[in-house]
């Protein structure tokens, strides 16, 4: 059955040495190395990566410092909770809100290894396999293919493999699996579940639909930043691309919000493992169509991931601003009120525009949780 998926999973013990060598062997490795891991030499990091002969330890000895490197440089604090709603011999579903391109799932595989949990495979976009040093660190790190565009034909067939490489993955290998909730990031603070993702989960297998999703035991995540990921970025996306007009991405812009999330100061960082969807709830759902169960279990993913969300004294400062007033002004100082609007100041440096509408948008980003959280509270 694995050779069925074969262009879309992740590499096997089979793979992976070639991987590493060619890796290893990359023009880039040298300039890769010094962004990554600037206190070894291509020497060292080249021995490691030749010793190398699985997934798990391509994770444990590349990706796991990797991550630890970006902690350090870039955030104050990393917290968690929720890990007491996993059972470490079961497999999950995860699927979390999409804040950060790479982070997001990044730091999720960092908690899981860090408590002893197993670390899962993990939605690989074919738009950023750009080169064959890419595919390899991607594929090494249990990244599997998610193929984006092509004809509605095209569309379908992808979506319906798709659906049955996760259902394979999680039933039958054995192993979980991190997707976020909708194509794209979250770009102006609003997390809002796909329903079209929950009806490509069911693609493979509709006979009973509350039991097609909990048979993947769907577990909802909320990822939360101090600071925004990428929100300068976000911001001039949402500005060039409001009333209706169709924002052309750069070439290596996935790059570029790629590296910015990486290198960008994030403060504190925090992960919610939400409780995971019980088939009674799923079975409690009304529906008269497909798309109406689809849209509930959307819904019911929304509302855990905006239960289990962290607001942060950004957040608050963000809608006090935006509102005129101080109602949460218990959740921040005075001082970190200034350095939120030192940060907006040069927001209005870097993009050229209405001051008006780029106020609105920027402080939405940070504003709109205030409220989701506020309208999902239990």
């Amino acid at each position: 059955m694995e050779t069925c998926f074969d262009d879309l999973r992740p590499y096997d013990q089979t793979e992976v040495a070639t991987a590493m060598q060619r890796i290893a062997d990359s023009e880039y490795l040298p300039v890769v190395i010094a962004f990554i891991f600037p206190e070894k030499t291509t020497g060292e990091i080249r021995n490691t990566l030749l010793n190398i002969r699985t997934t798990d330890e391509f994770q444990s000895r590349i990706m796991y410092p990797f991550n630890q490197e970006i902690m350090r440089k870039s955030a104050n604090a990393f917290t968690c909770d929720g890990l007491e709603h996993l059972d470490p011999a079961k497999r999950y579903l995860f699927i979390s809100n999409h804040r950060d391109i790479m982070l997001d799932s990044a730091l999720l595989q960092m908690l899981f290894y860090m408590h002893g949990f197993r670390t899962t495979e993990i939605t690989f976009g074919s738009n950023l396999m750009h080169s064959q040093l890419v595919i390899d660190i991607g594929k090494s790190n249990k990244m599997f293919t998610v193929f984006r565009g092509g004809s509605p034909r095209d569309f379908y067939r992808n979506s319906m493999r798709l659906s049955e490489y996760i259902r394979h993955t999680v039933t039958q290998k054995k192993e979980s699996v991190w997707i976020a909730q909708r194509n794209g990031r979250t770009k102006d603070g609003n997390d809002i579940t796909d329903q079209g993702i929950i009806k490509m989960f069911c693609m493979s297998d509709s006979s009973d639909l509350p039991r097609s999703i909990h048979e993947l035991h769907p577990v909802p995540v909320a990822v939360s930043y101090q600071i925004e990921s990428c929100d300068i970025l976000k911001t001039k996306e949402l500005y060039l691309s409001r009333n209706g007009r169709k924002y052309v991405k750069q070439p290596d812009e996935d790059l570029t919000s790629i590296l910015t999330g990486i290198t960008q100061p994030k403060g504190n960082i925090h992960i919610s493992i939400c409780a995971p969807l019980r088939e009674e709830e799923l079975r409690a759902i009304r529906y008269q169509s497909p798309n109406e169960f689809h849209k509930s279990v959307a819904s019911l993913i929304d509302r855990r991931i905006y239960h289990g969300y962290k607001l942060h004294n950004n957040n608050y400062i963000a809608h006090d601003i935006r509102s005129g007033q101080d109602t949460y002004a218990a959740h921040y100082t005075s001082e970190e009120k200034a350095g939120f609007l030192a940060r907006y100041e040069q927001m209005l440096q870097q993009i050229q525009g209405d001051e008006s509408v780029l106020r609105s948008i920027f402080l939405g980003i940070y504003a709109n949780p205030v409220d989701n959280c506020e309208k999902n509270r239990p």
